[in-house]
């Protein structure tokens, strides 16, 4: 089992601490360091100083950082043209020396796209334009140096692209999917993915998605074990019920209901409740950290934790 951090930013952070977090994940020994890509704050938490872009930060992060991966949990299909896109992450994934991942997904959240003004069409149209971006995207990075790439869609046409710049990494960064919609997320996943994530749902429907994606790779002829499956689960971490209290107390949730949703408890019960998601065929785990100011945190997972994976 591979642990990486998972970090929400919109809800209040600046560069410098993102930075503070991804270097001490990375001299902790964590694999990756991901955020989500949000451009407004959920809850009653402030949100100040403001949002920070996703691919601004993993640019700047590529450069300040040496080992860790880096990546986005998940950028939504919404805020950016898929050309404009492959170019971004393709420049990040040079920057880094190949060390990029480019989660993708549809865009859920209505009131971060009214306050900056961005569309939100149906979520069938999502659907459609998600479909078509990954199309594009990984079409443009598989294209050979010197041909072009050309596409033809309902909602996105490419005529005669030099499909450049490329990525470091060949054929192409990995792309991560997720979600639990029965029918459409496990085709995309089976056509586009590498890894497959699922955020925040409890071990019997992580192995109800799961059988549904290895369904969906079958009926195409992929072996699912060409994909890596992940979850994501919000991180709070104790030597004894008194620090979980403090550390659920400092993100304004209950130490009860973190046991039960998350990972949280003592080194021993995390162990224990990741072991329980490896049983279900999980590979990896996006630890959710909401307190980024508590870098002891990570120190106390990776000693206490991560060892006994």
């Amino acid at each position: 089992m591979e642990l990486r951090i998972f970090t929400e930013p919109q809800q209040g952070a600046s560069y410098d601490d993102l930075l503070a977090v991804a270097r001490r994940a990375e001299e902790t020994g964590f694999a990756a360091f991901f955020r989500s890509d949000h451009y407004l704050k959920m809850g009653s938490v402030s949100g100040e100083p403001g949002p920070t872009d996703a691919w601004t930060t993993l640019a700047g992060l590529a450069r300040d950082t040496r080992t860790i991966r880096l990546g986005t949990l998940m950028t939504a299909a919404t805020f950016r043209l898929p050309g404009p896109l492959a170019i971004t992450v393709a420049q990040v994934d040079q920057m880094s020396g190949g060390r990029v991942e480019l989660g993708i997904g549809t865009g859920w959240y209505d009131a971060e796209h009214s306050a900056y003004g961005i569309p939100f069409p149906a979520l069938g149209e999502r659907f459609d334009r998600l479909d078509e971006q990954l199309a594009v995207i990984t079409g443009l990075w598989r294209t050979p140096s010197g041909g072009t790439f050309d596409f033809t869609g309902r909602h996105y046409q490419v005529s005669d692209s030099p499909a450049l710049p490329k990525p470091v990494q060949r054929p192409h960064p990995p792309i991560l999917i997720g979600g639990m919609g029965a029918k459409r997320t496990p085709q995309l996943a089976a056509r586009y993915a590498d890894e497959f994530n699922l955020p925040f749902v409890s071990v019997a429907d992580t192995v109800t998605q799961f059988a549904r994606v290895r369904a969906a790779c079958q009926e195409i002829g992929r072996k699912p074990d060409e994909l890596t499956w992940s979850n994501a689960l919000v991180l709070c971490c104790g030597r004894d019920d008194a620090e979980v209290a403090r550390r659920a107390a400092a993100i304004g949730r209950e130490p009860a209901e973190l046991r039960e949703n998350g990972l949280a408890g003592t080194p021993a019960e995390i162990v224990d409740k990741i072991g329980r998601y490896a049983a279900a065929g999980s590979q990896r785990s996006y630890l959710q950290v909401l307190d980024l100011s508590d870098l002891d945190h990570l120190d106390l997972v990776a000693s206490e934790v991560m060892r006994q994976l």
